[in-house]
C-alpha cells in the first residue's frame, strides 16, 4: 500500500493562483486529481460543502483536510511542513 497522500484541487479556467498551485505541486511531483468549477456545478458545490467559507479557488485538499489556497500552499511550502503532509 502507498503512503502517497491523496490530493485534491479545485480549479478554474485562467485562474493564475490555480496554476502557481498545481506548478507547486508538481515540482514536488505529486499526483493531484483537479476538479475544475469554472462553470459552478455539483463539484462547485462540493467544494463549498467541503469547506465552509472558503468560496476562492484554489482550494486544496490533503487527504480528506482543506489547506486553502495557493499562498497557503506556499506558506506550509516556506515553513518546510508540505513535504511533511505530501510523505515526503
Amino acid at each position: 500500500m502507498s503512503n502517497t497522500p491523496k490530493v485534491e484541487i479545485y480549479t478554474k479556467w485562467g485562474c493564475p493562483y490555480c496554476s502557481r498551485a498545481k506548478q507547486l505541486l508538481d515540482t514536488k511531483g505529486v499526483a493531484y486529481e483537479e476538479f475544475d468549477v469554472t462553470m459552478g456545478g455539483p463539484k462547485k458545490a462540493e467544494m463549498l460543502d467541503r469547506a465552509p467559507g472558503h468560496t476562492t479557488v484554489p482550494s486544496i485538499f490533503i487527504d480528506g483536510m482543506h489547506i486553502g489556497g495557493s499562498d497557503d500552499l506556499a506558506s506550509l511550502n516556506a515553513q518546510g511542513k508540505l513535504d511533511m503532509l505530501l510523505g515526503k
